[in-house]
């Protein structure tokens, strides 16, 4: 069935090759035009306006997105229709990025099992917005197990959900909202009101899935022979405590299901920003603890493609069609 071998296919297509440097990426070519139109409206429309303009950065990226995505499908099957179902496939596999959060939490646990602290402070700065020149080995940790965990849901079930609803275009969408909060959904001076419709629509787009990801983290915990009581024990405790309508869900979840403390104090741009504590801590954090997030990131992604396989075959082969 096509929709099964497109899915399928942009999995596996993201698990043996994630996203190489030298294949252009649509975020980038997403990134521009989020920063075109952002000029674009600071010199068009005058401060007290931006919150109305606001509302045209993901009207515009978001919608062009899934319309050119639409029409490029729509080209290429034209041609053929493998032609545009090998199109869909590689485009999906654009959109999710289990290996590359895989590979970024591997690359910090090898710099802290060879005791290069430096190396795996400077790694986990690829991949947070806090500071950390000064963290410790277990603030390391909790750093790269809350990135692992947190981005489950934009990274994976988000982008996978959306393509099973609506193919890739459904799913170039996602991203591009997903890339409108990461760089205008700020509650700072320069973007509260030009970003502030970016920022809702990225925790409606992920309302969803981080309570999906969440059920799926906890069969998952039981699959690894984790705790997955106390896992779906602390999410019902603990996720609304996070500053995020959603990332507590999956945080929460996973810091059940390993036994440990998640939250705590962050700092960015030299100012400390408490958050809420997730998990209670049962144990002292340790680099294994990377590995373990790994283990659930890797099995809650093969069981919601699994699900999404079964739910394209239950439909008839294809959703979106």
């Amino acid at each position: 069935m096509t929709a099964m071998a497109v899915l399928a296919g942009a999995f596996i297509l993201d698990l043996l090759i994630g996203d190489p440097r030298w294949i252009p990426h649509p975020v980038i070519q997403m990134g521009k035009a989020i920063k075109a139109m952002e000029n674009g409206i600071r010199r068009q429309f005058r401060p007290e306006q931006f919150k109305l303009a606001g509302i045209l950065l993901p009207v515009v990226v978001a919608g062009g997105s899934l319309v050119v995505t639409w029409a490029l499908l729509k080209v290429l099957n034209a041609i053929h229709p493998w032609l545009g179902w090998a199109a869909e496939a590689v485009l999906i596999a654009t959109t999710i990025a289990v290996k590359g959060l895989k590979d970024a939490g591997m690359e910090v646990y090898r710099h802290l099992a060879s005791g290069d602290l430096t190396a795996a402070r400077r790694s986990l700065g690829m991949i947070v917005g806090r500071e950390t020149s000064h963290l410790d080995d277990p603030e390391i940790v909790r750093g790269t197990v809350e990135t692992v965990a947190e981005n489950i849901v934009d990274a994976v079930i988000s982008p996978l959900l959306y393509a099973l609803i609506g193919g890739a275009p459904l799913a170039m969408a996602y991203r591009a909202v997903n890339t409108l909060d990461s760089m205008v959904g700020y509650k700072n001076e320069k973007y509260i009101h030009l970003g502030w419709a970016s920022a809702r629509l990225d925790d409606i787009a992920n309302w969803i899935p981080a309570r999906l990801t969440a059920l799926l983290l906890t069969v998952s915990a039981f699959f690894l022979r984790m705790n997955g009581r106390r896992a779906w024990r602390t999410m019902r405790r603990d996720a609304r405590k996070h500053p995020s309508p959603n990332s507590g869900f999956p945080e929460s979840t996973v810091a059940g299901a390993l036994g440990i403390r998640l939250g705590g104090v962050n700092v960015y741009h030299g100012v400390e920003s408490f958050r809420a504590y997730m998990g209670d801590a049962l144990r002292p954090m340790e680099s294994r603890d990377i590995l373990l997030a790994n283990r659930l990131l890797l099995t809650v992604s093969v069981l919601f493609v699994l699900l999404a396989l079964l739910a394209v075959w239950a439909a008839g082969g294809a959703l979106w069609t």
